[in-house]
């Protein structure tokens, strides 16, 4: 990537405006627990109600696509873009678009196009996925621009303001870039996507075959305001890593020397499924033009979850989505979506 490119482009906040939201059409049943019948529909679910608000592009094979158009067949603002996928957690496969600053010439978005491993060589084969995020580039008329290494986008937050918040654990991997410490990382972050500072987070959720994506831990809300995740329940094993976070999150300041202010949503305990511990949080919600679609599991933590993030989104309708069925694939709304931001 050229040098004005990043003086060019920068990394939006998810809550800037949006083209359209892409998903993976769900085919691959080895990454799901229990029946996967179920989790379609849960998708079929998830796009209708992001389809009341902002376009959806649904990508996979003509085969795997021939049951969302028939399912979506009355759904407006619903299409269809035939790009063969492995599997369907397309916020990790698809691009990390870039939009051009005030003073860019080129108002279209940027896509990077990140190397692809399923999580550090997890799941073979992922042959298709490592080519989602080109097609989509290409099918938006974008050049991919490709920095040859591995990084999933459910392992990056921003805030739209040059400060990125990451995990640690799924970045500095020897298993998706071998030889590239956290200093290596952390030039990658300012050369291709202009990111100023670096806020280091660790830990992960009980059941998570991510190693601890940032979408499931902490997310800003807006500039200097950050959610994280609490467990109170100490038999939790999830509760000292996000505990250890909250005491990180407090001591941080942002690209603008500004300190977080920290919103803790306390996540389900021990939410599992025939004895597997999964990782549901409600902070892998989806930030989407005038709405936010969070995550809920049919437990005590919903309610207050909903009511603090309407707090925080006070503009826009907030959509629970139970994700009962989806967390059994490991993931989210956030997981299961590619928010694509609008051209300038």
């Amino acid at each position: 990537m050229s040098p004005s490119a990043i003086s060019t482009h920068r990394l939006p906040a998810e809550w800037e405006p949006h083209a359209a939201t892409w998903i993976a059409w769900p085919h691959r049943r080895a990454t799901f627990l229990g029946p996967f019948a179920e989790i379609p529909p849960a998708y079929e679910r998830l796009a209708r109600v992001i389809a009341r608000y902002e376009p959806v592009r649904i990508i996979g094979s003509p085969e795997v696509l021939a049951a969302p158009r028939a399912a979506l067949a009355d759904a407006a603002n619903v299409s269809f873009v035939e790009i063969p996928t492995s599997d369907s957690w397309i916020r990790d496969t698809g691009p990390v678009f870039l939009v051009p600053r005030a003073d860019a010439a080129d108002g279209r978005p940027q896509a990077v196009c990140w190397n692809w491993n399923a999580w550090g060589g997890k799941y073979p084969p992922w042959d298709a996925d490592a080519g989602v995020s080109r097609a989509i580039a290409r099918q938006l008329g974008l050049d991919p621009i490709e920095p040859g290494l591995v990084l999933e986008g459910g392992a990056i937050e921003t805030d739209g303001e040059a400060t990125l918040l990451v995990n640690e654990r799924c970045v500095v991997d020897e298993r998706r870039n071998p030889g590239v410490d956290r200093a290596g990382m952390e030039r990658a972050f300012e050369h291709w996507l202009g990111v100023e500072r670096v806020l280091w987070l660790g830990g992960e959720l009980a059941g998570d075959d991510t190693d601890g994506h940032i979408d499931q831990l902490a997310r800003f809300v807006a500039p200097g305001r950050v959610v994280a995740a609490r467990q109170p329940d100490r038999s939790d094993p999830n509760h000292a890593s996000l505990a250890a976070n909250l005491d990180l999150l407090a001591g941080f300041t942002d690209a603008h020397g500004r300190r977080l202010e920290v919103i803790p949503i306390d996540i389900p305990a021990r939410f599992a499924f025939q004895g597997t511990q999964l990782p549901a949080s409600h902070l892998n919600y989806l930030v989407g033009n005038g709405f936010v679609a969070v995550p809920v599991f049919g437990g005590p933590t919903d309610e207050p979850a909903l009511r603090t993030i309407e707090e925080c989104f006070p503009d826009r309708r907030i959509e629970p989505v139970d994700c009962r069925a989806l967390v059994r694939g490991r993931g989210a709304v956030h997981c299961v979506t590619r928010d694509e931001p609008a051209a300038g």
